[in-house]
């Protein structure tokens, strides 16, 4: 009697189940599709332009947002060019009045700027990938000295590092000789003539920038560099980076992962019926058929693997779709990377180091109705987003399974942004909370910044408001990437000297 009436509930659930995914899959697909179809259409219209007379001075008015004293866009006036280089003038020179609390700090010897390599996230791409269009909305071209590689969308951390740091020192790729022969893919990778800051080192240390995974990209490069783990290079050393800078990091993981597909026993295998299960064979059949034209467009960063038809054959499409083989089948790849669970053994090993300052901008889009917390809002959330937030709200972690750390409490993990987890992204804190200090709320005028401590603050903002489409963040854009990158410029010696954290309230408070 009882599995007469259990029947009927499991179908139920698994049509409930399959409808998810199938709106899931829609959603995704139709804005991936939307997003290169943008790219596309922008390199078209640039090449159109180009060959056209230039317009005259007006027809390149831009509209840009009023902002009123609360932080709303109360209206919007078109400018010509030269007043909205006026205001972006004076956007600068505000902000300059903010850090200018931090002091001149430039390293003993060396008055260039170090650099500042942006490092993108998930789905994310760099400066060689889309044609014109940027994954950050073109924050790169507000300053000097900014690098944007591209570190394949889908890799796993690891690779991802090891991308880096053969991008910036130059050479050949070199995964290692053991993760090689673990994961089943070829030690080696691109090779890279010459190296986008050749002269790296301890006294030529670089700036990281991450969003989202691309933060922990960072931090496991310096570990890696900590470790002297690049064959060839053994004088690297963790002060090789000095500053690391999250933006909407996923430093301890999120349950979206779950979600999406991966199973919560182990944090690390696929669910039979999930969004991941499409995008695995989309990316698999993408990456067999090997259409130069498109992966010099778009690359997912499996080329290690050597999955195209030329090299793998129908036999080698056959064993990657069935999971025997391929970057799946051995768990490398980002997504597994994200899991609450491998956030907590990879978190065993990555240090805050003591000679590097770190920074961390939260994101969410959460709120509170009674006593549950849901999405802030529907217009305001991306519509790729909202499904995914109110989910991450509900989600809770199934009973019978142990909790994926000792103090784990579902309630912590509900705010969220529509990816990750705002508690995950303040700062490392699984399985034991870095040194870490709130800017804005327990600061008193004693305290300094210094190198070592996690220096956090949280924005209302979805995961992807200060990427891609820099419109839809406004005048709140160019704030974050202004005082992110003036810090960045100013902010160039070991020993800070002692200055008010009213400075730091004032930059990291937007």
């Amino acid at each position: 009697m009882s599995v007469w009436i259990l029947t009927p509930r499991r179908i139920l659930w698994d049509v409930v189940c399959i409808a998810e995914v199938i709106v899931s899959v829609v959603v995704h697909l139709s804005y991936g599709l939307s997003v290169f179809g943008s790219a596309v259409w922008i390199d078209v219209m640039s090449t159109l332009s180009a060959s056209r007379p230039q317009s005259r001075r007006h027809a390149h008015a831009r509209v840009h947002p009023i902002v009123d004293e609360n932080g709303e866009n109360s209206k919007f006036v078109a400018d010509d060019d030269d007043d909205d280089d006026d205001e972006r003038a004076t956007t600068r020179a505000v902000k300059q009045q903010h850090v200018e609390g931090f002091g001149a700090h430039v390293l003993e010897g060396h008055h260039e700027k170090p650099p500042i390599v942006l490092l993108h996230g998930i789905f994310g791409f760099g400066k060689e990938k889309l044609g014109s269009l940027s994954y950050w909305g073109g924050a790169e071209q507000r300053y000097d000295r900014i690098l944007v590689p591209d570190l394949g969308a889908l890799t796993s951390i690891h690779d991802r590092a090891c991308l880096l740091f053969y991008y910036l020192k130059g050479g050949t790729v070199d995964f290692g000789l053991k993760r090689s022969q673990q994961f089943g893919h070829s030690r080696f990778g691109r090779t890279y003539e010459q190296g986008h800051y050749a002269e790296w080192d301890e006294n030529h240390p670089i700036h990281l920038v991450g969003h989202s995974s691309g933060v922990q990209v960072a931090r496991h490069l310096q570990h890696m560099l900590a470790e002297k783990a690049f064959p060839g290079h053994k004088t690297t050393s963790a002060d090789w980076v000095l500053s690391v800078t999250s933006l909407s990091g996923a430093m301890n993981g999120t349950t979206r992962v779950f979600l999406d597909g991966i199973c919560p026993e182990d944090g690390q295998t696929m669910k039979t019926i999930s969004l991941l299960q499409f995008l695995r064979i989309g990316v698999l059949f993408y990456e067999w058929l090997d259409i130069p034209a498109l992966k010099k467009y778009y690359a997912f960063g499996f080329d290690h693997y050597n999955l195209s038809w030329h090299k793998a054959g129908m036999s080698g499409l056959r064993d990657t779709m069935l999971g025997r083989s391929g970057p799946f089948a051995a768990r490398n790849w980002v997504i597994p990377d994200l899991s609450i669970q491998h956030a907590v053994e990879v978190n065993k090993k990555l240090q805050t180091y003591p000679n590097t300052y770190y920074f961390s901008y939260a994101t969410k889009h959460t709120r509170k109705v009674f006593s549950q917390i849901l999405p802030k809002s529907f217009l305001g959330t991306h519509p790729l987003l909202f499904l995914r937030a109110l989910q991450i709200c509900l989600w809770r972690h199934p009973s019978h399974l142990p909790p994926p750390y000792d103090v784990y409490r579902d309630e912590d993990w509900q705010d969220n942004d529509g990816a990750l987890n705002t508690v995950s992204q303040l700062y490392p804190r699984i399985p034991i909370e870095h040194p870490h200090c709130e800017i804005g709320t327990e600061s008193t005028n004693d305290e300094v910044l210094q190198p070592g401590i996690w220096y956090y603050t949280t924005l209302q903002a979805d995961h992807i408001y200060f990427i891609v489409n820099r419109d839809r963040a406004g005048v709140h854009f160019d704030l974050l990437y202004d005082g992110i990158f003036q810090r960045c410029h100013t902010q160039m010696r070991r020993v800070l000297k002692c200055q008010p954290v009213e400075a730091v309230k004032s930059l990291c408070n937007l």
